[in-house]
C-alpha cells in the first residue's frame, strides 16, 4: 500500500455510542469523591479523560510526588540508551547529605542504575534522587533545567520545580492536574511499574548493610490491581498521593493533595478508584509501539521510517456502552529530514466520530535514522538518472 493511500486511510471500529466528549465526565455532578483533600484529580490514563476533579489547577507543595518527574527523566534516558540499567553511578558528597526519606548512601559508594531506582520508586531515597540527578544532568541544578524544559514539552503551566526531591523550598509547586499528566506520560514506560508496584524489596543484599525497602505506597498491597505511583508528605503539604490502578484492561489515575492524614489519603484515592472502574471502560484500540505506516525521510542512509503509537491508545465509554463508526485518520508528516532520532514524531493518528476528534496521539519513529553519505546519496542520484534513461 502506498504512503497517500496509507495516509488517507479511514479503518471503521465497530464500537459503540455514547463516546467521551474531550471535556470528559468531571462535571456531571458530584460523586462525593476526595472530601478531605485540598485539591484531587481522577482520570483514565490511555484518553487522559478527567472524571473527576476538585480544584486540580491549585498550585500547591507536592512533596516527594516530584519524584515521578524525576523517574521520568530516568526512563527517559534509559529508552533513548544515555543510561544503563547496570550502569553503576556513584554518590557525591552532596547526594549523601540528603535528609528526609532515604536509602543511606554514603560518599563515594556506588550503587546501579537499578538499585536507585528501586531507592526512588520503593523507598522515595532523596539521596538516590540527587545521586541519579547529578549522573544524568551533571548536576542537581542542571537536572532540575531538564525537568521544568520537560514541563514546558508537555505543556504543563502550574508546576515549578526548585529540586529532584520535593524537600520544602520557596518557589516549589505543582497541581493535581499537572502531578496527573507526569504520571500518564511516566506510565508510557511500562517498566516503572516494575518499580513502582513492588511492596519490599532489599538493597546491598550482600553485604552487612542490608537495606530493607517498604514501600511507602500501602495501596500497592492492599489495592488491587495498584501498581504505583508516589507518595509524599511535608508538613506543609500534608499527605499526597498519585496512584494508579489497572482493571479488566482500564488504567486509571488519581491524585489527592492535602489530606489530613495517610489514612485518609488511601481512603479517598480507593474511593476514587472504586469510582473509575464502577462507572467506566476502555475499549483499547492500540499497544503502545504499533506500526502505522512509513514515514519518508530525505537524505537518510534509510529511505523511511515505520510511524508507531508513542503510547496505549483506546476510546473511553460509560461502563457497558457500546460505540460505533468511529474512524481512524493517519497523518504523516512529508518534510522530514536525517538524522532523526528514535522517538521524534512523524505523524499523528486521530480516532474521529461524527467530524469530531475522539482521541489524538503522536506516532514516532521506532528507529534512528543516521544522515546518508555522500557515497549513498550519489547512488541514489545515480540510480534516479539510469532509471529515467532507461524511460525514454
Amino acid at each position: 500500500m502506498n504512503l497517500k493511500k496509507l495516509t488517507s486511510l479511514l479503518l471503521v471500529f465497530m464500537m459503540g455510542a455514547a463516546i467521551i466528549s474531550p471535556k470528559g465526565y468531571a462535571n456531571e455532578g458530584d460523586p462525593g469523591l476526595a472530601n478531605d483533600s485540598s485539591s484531587a484529580i481522577l482520570i483514565e490514563r490511555d484518553t487522559g479523560q478527567v472524571l473527576f476533579d476538585k480544584n486540580s489547577h491549585e498550585k500547591l507543595p507536592p512533596a516527594s510526588m516530584t519524584k515521578i518527574m524525576t523517574m521520568l527523566l530516568i526512563m527517559e534516558a534509559l529508552d533513548e540508551g544515555r543510561l544503563k540499567m547496570d550502569e553503576k553511578v556513584r554518590a557525591s558528597e552532596y547526594a549523601a547529605s540528603m535528609g528526609g526519606s532515604q536509602i543511606f548512601l554514603e560518599p563515594g559508594e556506588e550503587m546501579t542504575v537499578e538499585q536507585l531506582l528501586k531507592g526512588i520508586a520503593i523507598g522515595s531515597g532523596n539521596d538516590a534522587s540527587v545521586a541519579m540527578a547529578e549522573r544524568i544532568g551533571g548536576s542537581e541544578e542542571a537536572f532540575v533545567k531538564m525537568m521544568n524544559d520537560k514541563l514546558k514539552e508537555l505543556g504543563l503551566k502550574s508546576t515549578v520545580f526548585k529540586n529532584t526531591t520535593g524537600l520544602p523550598v520557596d518557589g516549589h509547586y505543582s497541581s493535581a492536574y499537572d502531578m496527573a499528566m507526569m504520571a500518564k506520560e511516566l506510565l508510557k514506560y511500562e517498566k516503572i511499574t516494575k518499580f513502582t508496584g513492588t511492596y519490599e524489596d532489599y538493597l546491598r543484599e550482600d553485604s552487612d548493610k542490608k537495606f530493607w525497602l517498604v514501600n511507602t505506597n500501602k495501596l500497592v498491597r492492599f489495592y488491587p490491581g495498584v501498581d504505583g505511583l508516589k507518595t509524599g508528605f511535608t508538613n506543609e503539604a500534608k499527605y499526597c498521593l498519585t496512584a494508579t490502578a489497572e482493571k479488566d484492561g482500564m488504567r486509571a489515575i488519581a491524585v489527592v493533595f492535602g489530606a489530613p492524614t495517610s489514612k485518609a489519603r488511601n481512603a479517598q484515592v480507593t474511593k476514587m478508584l472504586d469510582y473509575a472502574f464502577s462507572q467506566y471502560q476502555t475499549h483499547p484500540m492500540f499497544k503502545k509501539g504499533h506500526p502505522l505506516g512509513k514515514a519518508a525521510i530525505s537524505k537518510g542512509d534509510k529511505k523511511t521510517i515505520n510511524a508507531v503509537t508513542s503510547e496505549s491508545v483506546s476510546l473511553l465509554t460509560k461502563k457497558g456502552a457500546d460505540v460505533k463508526d468511529v474512524k481512524q485518520k493517519i497523518t504523516l508528516n512529508k518534510s522530514l529530514k536525517a538524522p532523526v532520532e528514535k522517538g521524534d514524531r512523524v505523524g499523528t493518528l486521530k480516532l474521529v466520530k461524527d467530524g469530531k476528534t475522539l482521541a489524538e496521539t503522536p506516532l514516532v519513529a521506532d528507529a534512528k535514522v543516521e544522515k546518508a553519505s555522500w557515497w549513498v546519496l550519489y547512488k541514489r542520484s545515480f540510480g534516479m538518472f539510469t532509471r529515467a534513461g532507461n524511460q525514454q
